[in-house]
């Protein structure tokens, strides 16, 4: 009888990385010149605002937003939002670029705005 989850060709290695893989908590962000000159495009600056109006305040809690520079124009800078920023993000108008996920920011992206990242 076949298991019908893990085909013949998966090895016990293959279930063991899959049981040990991290969640990819934070959709990595990327922000052009032209966005961060606008000030309605700065988390620290809009959602808290926005939060208020819409009668959403008992969201500042979950929500874990960090910064970094980048590197490129298109790309000059990161955002590492959890779920819950990147869902109110989203109800806020904004189409942001994804450019990846991760677990968690890096240690050299700074708090921009929420509640630190927990484990």
């Amino acid at each position: 009888m076949k298991h019908q989850e893990y085909p013949d060709h998966h090895t016990s290695n293959d279930l063991l990385n899959k049981l040990t893989e991290k969640p990819l908590n934070y959709d990595v962000v990327a922000q052009s010149v032209e966005e961060v000159q606008n000030t309605h495009r700065a988390p620290a600056i809009s959602i808290g605002p926005y939060l208020i109006e819409s009668g959403q305040t008992k969201l500042i809690n979950s929500i874990s937003i960090y910064s970094q520079l980048g590197k490129h124009r298109d790309q000059v800078r990161l955002l590492y939002m959890n779920a819950v920023a990147m869902r109110v993000w989203k109800a806020m108008g904004n189409q942001p670029t994804l450019i990846g996920k991760q677990f968690r920011p890096p240690k050299t992206a700074l708090l921009a705005y929420g509640v630190p990242f927990s484990e």
